[in-house]
């Protein structure tokens, strides 16, 4: 099933009507906007020109028969095309800089099938998705807005190979996702990663009665707890305890263990520290679970 780019929302929202309904073990393709809506194709292109009510369009969304509340959605990332360049721009006011940056500027990057090329660099690509979500049980949140129900993460971790575990919020989920980028440093310090238009192939399963703590992503190597908060601290303290959570549903580990275990070997990063909620995660290779 593929999910054209012409269905967009700005909201992710129990009162979006779906697009399209799928079930559990389907797979499908989304096709999906850049992070501007596809209106920075050149260098004179700029954030001032930029429609900022169209910012952030998320592909969807999709109703998944048999998602409950209290599930789980299992988001299996199989594949991300990309389009053959990208934008990534700076404005005075934007990003960790904004105070520092005296004009605004746009860079166009092209993309091939191991590099992004900015300036005289070639930079590795690292495909990832900044904005997948549900619909969250309350009022509706912005798709450029991160929080328990997923939204715009920005997680660098969210990529080919990832599998991610959304909440159910709302009977069918409504999962809806966009704002590729083809290479993010931890942090997307200066409120951009390379944005870019692009399509992703993902196989849903709905889990039945999930209580992890989510969203939740599992790479090949590692469990991924993250956390999206108001700030960098509060954002940290919800990804460390989830993971001390996870730990302690799948293993032996006491509270205080599960704690210093993560002191020993867990990883806390920044995934972006730029968006409207922050948002950290907390990394564990799978060996010690």
């Amino acid at each position: 099933m593929r999910i054209t780019r012409d269905h967009v929302i700005y909201t992710m929202d129990k009162n979006n009507d779906p697009v399209a309904t799928a079930k559990s073990g389907d797979s499908l393709i989304f096709e999906t906007c850049d992070c501007f809506h596809d209106t920075v194709l050149t260098q004179e292109d700029l954030v001032s020109q930029i429609n900022f009510d169209r910012v952030n369009p998320a592909t969807g969304p999709v109703y998944v028969e048999g998602a409950e509340v209290g599930d789980a959605l299992k988001v299996k990332i199989s594949r991300i095309t990309l389009a053959e360049q990208g934008a990534i721009v700076t404005a005075p006011g934007l990003g960790r800089l904004a105070n520092e940056i005296k004009q605004e500027e746009t860079v166009i990057c092209k993309v091939d099938e191991d590099y992004v090329y900015y300036q005289d660099l070639k930079i590795p690509l690292n495909k990832m998705i900044g904005v997948i979500g549900t619909a969250p049980a309350g009022d509706g949140i912005a798709t450029g807005i991160p929080d328990a129900h997923g939204g715009n993460m920005d997680t660098p971790m969210i990529r080919e190979g990832a599998a991610l575990y959304l909440p159910v919020h709302v009977e069918g989920a409504l999962l809806a996702m966009g704002d590729l980028h083809a290479a993010m440093g931890d942090g997307e310090i200066m409120g951009a990663g390379l944005e870019i238009q692009g399509e992703v192939e993902v196989e849903i399963e709905v889990i039945k009665n999930c209580d992890y703590p989510l969203p939740l992503i599992e790479t090949e190597t590692s469990w991924i707890t993250v956390g999206s908060a108001e700030n960098m601290e509060e954002a940290s303290d919800i990804a460390i305890r989830h993971m001390v959570d996870l730990l302690q549903k799948k293993t032996t580990f006491t509270f205080n263990e599960a704690g210093m275990l993560l002191s020993l070997a867990g990883n806390l990063k920044a995934s972006q520290v730029v968006n409207p909620n922050r948002t950290m995660r907390m990394e564990l290779d799978k060996k010690y679970f």
